[in-house]
């Protein structure tokens, strides 16, 4: 299984800010929901992925592009755990303006990883290893270059 990229606020922080691709953030949830990267790059299920995630996504879910995969990430999380963006992060939510699907469903994978930390009892440290930060997209409906279109 693959080693999950490291967490932290300042990561996590920075996914809501829009400074990563929606392919990176997918990449934060799909080894720790089991996915396996094979030789062509492609995420599947493995032996480690929860059945229900298996056979309703045999292959790597967009959380950010497609809606189903967005709404079976929101389900998952515990229900002790759904308002962790607002204590941990103290996020309020976007502004009318900048709601957007890319970005709420961008809040709903920081809750799933903030859930999934709190599940194994780990702590999120302030600060980490972090990807190169990309600027805010022009048009956030369209997102990052290479960024899938939003269904």
């Amino acid at each position: 299984m693959p080693v999950p990229y490291p967490l932290s606020r300042e990561l996590l922080e920075a996914v809501l800010e829009d400074r990563t691709s929606d392919r990176f953030v997918c990449e934060l949830i799909w080894p720790r929901l089991g996915y396996e990267q094979n030789g062509e790059g492609i995420w599947s299920a493995g032996p480690g992925t929860e059945a229900n995630w298996r056979e309703s996504f045999p292959i790597e879910p967009q959380f950010i592009a497609e809606r189903p995969a967005s709404v079976a990430l929101t389900r998952s999380v515990p229900k002790p755990y759904k308002q962790l963006l607002k204590e941990q992060l103290g996020f309020g939510g976007y502004k009318i303006g900048g709601l957007y699907p890319r970005r709420t469903r961008r809040a709903t994978a920081v809750n799933w990883l903030l859930a999934d930390l709190a599940e194994r009892g780990e702590p999120l440290p302030a600060s980490g290893p972090m990807p190169p930060l990309l600027d805010q997209p022009a048009d956030p409906v369209q997102g990052h270059p290479g960024d899938l279109p939003i269904a």
